[in-house]
């Protein structure tokens, strides 16, 4: 699979499905064999930047642009405000909206399990808006085709290719905005990792180390903000001035 050039994430999926058949062979008493997990290094991997975003997030002239040019940049506006996957985002109905609570809950996930996302005000406005445009029933979907049938899992990801390259964006990856979310809720916006963790959806810990691979300019930004080091010394230098 190595030779093949696929993924590591790949490799270890597929080493991971054959494992678990094995021990299934093994408790029948078919067989002993097994295999070790495939391990492979973690590679960091380069995010929209925020020239990029910046690009992408201008809002389309809804007098002149196509409803896919719309929704597309309501969806990227999306992606940015939770980092969601996007077989999620392709079965979002528009009941799932909950304008009132600032929330959408997500009935479709990877791991079957019903979630919640917190819906920041910039969003709540991009939303509003969309929806008027899209209008629909409760049970259609949120994000559909010209057709207003469910977009197909390759129909969302041409459409959002072609959207970052008519913006000048090479990038086109839907998941990268999932590494891009992740990335800047940590560093940019202060973030914690067990919070994103709730964001993601993920069971573990372990899962969103995956999305937490930043750079080491990274760690090193504003780090006396975060330091705890400098918080203790900053409040005896204060009990100090005013001993003096």
């Amino acid at each position: 699979m190595r030779d093949a050039g696929l993924a590591a994430n790949s490799i270890k999926s597929y080493t991971r499905t054959l494992k678990s058949f094995l021990s299934w062979c093994n408790e029948a008493g078919i067989t002993r064999l097994n295999i070790p997990l495939y391990k492979a290094e973690e590679t960091i991997k380069e995010t929209y930047s925020d020239e990029e975003l910046k690009k992408l997030l201008k809002k389309p002239d809804t007098k002149k642009c196509d409803f896919p040019e719309y929704r597309n940049w309501a969806i990227i506006n999306l992606l940015l405000n939770n980092g969601c996957r996007a077989a999620t985002i392709r079965n979002i109905q528009i009941k799932d909206v909950d304008m009132d609570n600032k929330v959408i809950y997500l009935r479709h996930t990877k791991n079957k399990r019903a979630q919640v996302i917190p819906l920041c005000e910039a969003l709540c406005g991009v939303l509003r808006e969309y929806m008027r445009v899209r209008d629909g029933d409760g049970d259609d979907y949120l994000f559909p085709n010209e057709n207003g049938s469910q977009l197909t899992e390759n129909g969302l990801r041409c459409s959002i290719a072609s959207y970052n390259r008519r913006r000048g964006v090479e990038k086109t990856s839907i998941h990268l905005f999932r590494h891009t979310f992740a990335k800047k809720y940590l560093v940019d916006c202060g973030g914690n990792a067990f919070t994103l963790q709730r964001l993601l959806g993920h069971s573990t810990l372990d899962m969103t180390k995956h999305y937490c691979a930043i750079f080491d300019a990274d760690i090193t930004r504003d780090f006396d903000n975060y330091s705890p080091l400098t918080q203790i010394k900053g409040a005896e230098g204060s009990k100090i001035k005013m001993g003096r």
